[in-house]
Formats: C-alpha cells, structure tokens, sequence
C-alpha cells in the first residue's frame, strides 16, 4: 500500500550534520508527520539500487530528493531509478528530467530569447566548441564561465583581459586575469594555458562550461528567489564582499545576505511568475520542481533603465538550513500536490 512520502538522501558529503542528515530535511518529515502523513528518509546506495526501487515503488505516494549529485558515485544509475520510480506512478518531486533541465548550467542558454539572458551566453560541450568560441566572446568584454559540476562557486571563473586589444578573436598568448567564485581569489594565465586548464569541467558526465557576460552590478548584490512550485515564499540578498576582486555571492566568500519578505521584491516577481509559462515551455513543460532557485543580477538596459537579468537556476537540492521555519512551507505544498493529484485522478 503505498502512503509514505520518501526523502532521498546519500550518505557523506559536506552538506551533512553530525546526525547523518542534511539538516532540513528531518524538519520536513516531521512537519509532514504532525500533518498525519507518514514520511522516512532512505539513503540511496547504488549496491541497493533495486531493493530500494522495490520498497519505495510499492510504499511510496511520491519522493523527495535531497541528494547533491556530487555526492553520488553514480549519478546516472540513481537518475534512472527515479524515472523507473516515476513510471509506476511515484510522484518524483522533482521528476529526474526537470532535475536535469533546471539544474544544468546550459538552462541560461534555452532562455536566450527571454529578456531575463543576454544573447552571447554559450554552452560548450567539447573542448573544440570551447576553444573555438571562448576567445572570440572574451574579446567583447569580461566573461563569466560556469562549470556545470561543483558547489559553493567551485568552477566559476570571472575571467578579464589584462591589457585591452582590438585583436579578435584573441591570440592564444593574451595575458588574462582569472577570478574564482569559490573565495574570490585571483589566477593569471595565457588564455590558451586557461582553457587547457578548464578541460577537466568538459569532460566526464554531464560535463560542460556556459560562457556568459561578467554583470559589474553583481557588486549592488544577488537576489535570489526561493520557489516552492510557482510560489516564490522567500528572497535572499546576497552582497559580495566589498574588496576589489569580490563578485562571488556565496557565505563562504565572504558574502552577506539578507532575508527578505517576496512583498519587498514585488516587481521581480511579478515580472518573473508572468514569464514562467514560457520559460517552462523552454526547459521541457515537466512540472515545476518542489524546492528551486532562481538567482538575478541587475543590469541597465539601453535606455538606461534597470533590468534583472537570470544568473543561474537550481534545484537539485537546494536548502535553506538557515531558515528551517520553511518546513511547514515545504509540507503544505507535497500534501497540496498530492491531493490535486488524487482530485485529477479522481
């Protein structure tokens, strides 16, 4: 009989307390179990993989993943078991495909004809489209590359011409300064000696590099919106630090953040919920995923008026450790689609 909801969760990782657990995602079984239904969380284990799928596809309403794919020693096996769990009719929160679609980096560049993504965003896929296309796009101005693994700005690179040239595209040798999200510190390289270095984040699964335009007014701050479904229940300002280098958003750079109400960011949001449908017909129609992101920078527009543009989506497993409250949130939107899918059913 199927009546628990499961929280998929892995074992190790940085992202865990000292119980085991990431530490929100016991306060959302509990908030569910206060709520009268009946929640576990089950830590994926590839040697396990079809005893899981067995006990989960006959007790489960639906899955709750709270797994960092880079915490997984197989990525692919523990998608496919999602999609397997999916087709026996679990409720995937999120469905494994809109994993893949909001979480990959190269989701900027399926919404390049939206207003919230420049034009010159690019995904590259091998080396070859990499090499060929990144020193022409770095000689338009300062870039912003974006690995497609890691965490915690692992891989983000804020990448600058020291000496300002005309010469397109660039010659391997150019001198460029390299900044790295991760703790804002400071690498210089030839271009040619950088992007044999940024091959490791081609190669391998779900391995790419999007190229997009360095934002000087990520220095005003990041708004990130918190989603649950199409509902935005939350906003973080995110400031870098205030030293010359800084454009990293990130606590662990140095960051401050600030906990707003959705009301204070009105117009955002607004504009954003207005844009959703298309951008969802963008990233595949899959239901939106349970717990995701959307992170804007401000930008001026040619008439010289403010604008936000889209930096990145997540919505693998995005948390909100600072703020568990939200919990009750999270357990009052599961029950709702649970019960709207029973009342489609019905």
């Amino acid at each position: 009989m199927r009546e628990k909801v499961i929280f998929f969760e892995v074992q190790g990782g940085s992202d865990k307390g000292a119980d085991g657990y990431r530490p929100d995602t016991l306060p959302m079984v509990e908030a569910l179990k206060i709520r009268g239904y009946d929640a576990e969380v089950i830590f994926f284990d590839s040697a396990r993989k079809e005893q899981i799928f067995n006990y989960v596809s006959e007790h489960a309403l639906a899955y709750v993943s709270r797994i960092n794919p880079g915490n997984l020693k197989d990525e692919a096996l523990y998608f496919d078991m999602l999609r397997e769990l999916c087709a026996t009719g679990v409720m995937g929160m999120p469905h494994p495909d809109a994993m893949i679609k909001y979480g990959a980096k190269d989701a900027l560049v399926h919404l390049t004809d939206t207003p919230f993504v420049a034009n010159d965003t690019y995904a590259y896929y091998t080396i070859a489209q990499f090499k060929e296309q990144f020193p022409q796009s770095l000689a338009t101005g300062e870039r912003v590359l974006k690995q497609n693994r890691g965490s915690t700005g692992e891989g983000i690179w804020r990448v600058a011409i020291e000496q300002p040239t005309t010469t397109t595209p660039l010659p391997l040798t150019t001198r460029i300064k390299c900044t790295e999200a991760k703790d804002n510190h400071v690498e210089y390289f030839d271009i040619g000696d950088f992007m044999t270095f940024c091959e490791q984040y081609i190669v391998g699964d779900n391995g790419m590099l999007v190229d997009m335009p360095f934002l000087s007014r990520i220095a005003e701050g990041e708004v990130r919106l918190l989603m649950l479904g199409d509902r935005p229940i939350n906003v973080v300002h995110k400031k870098p630090a205030t030293h010359a280098d800084a454009f990293s958003a990130t606590l662990f750079s140095g960051a401050h953040y600030r906990y707003d109400s959705p009301d204070d960011w009105r117009d955002l949001i607004d504009t954003f919920l207005d844009a959703l449908p298309g951008i969802m017909a963008r990233l595949g129609n899959y239901d939106l995923p349970l717990i995701w992101t959307a992170d804007f920078i401000l930008d001026t527009d040619d008439f010289g008026n403010d604008t936000y543009m889209l930096g990145e989506i997540n919505c693998s497993c995005v948390g909100f450790t600072s703020q568990l409250e939200l919990a009750s949130d999270v357990a009052e939107t599961i029950i709702h689609m649970l019960t709207k899918d029973v009342e489609i059913i019905a």
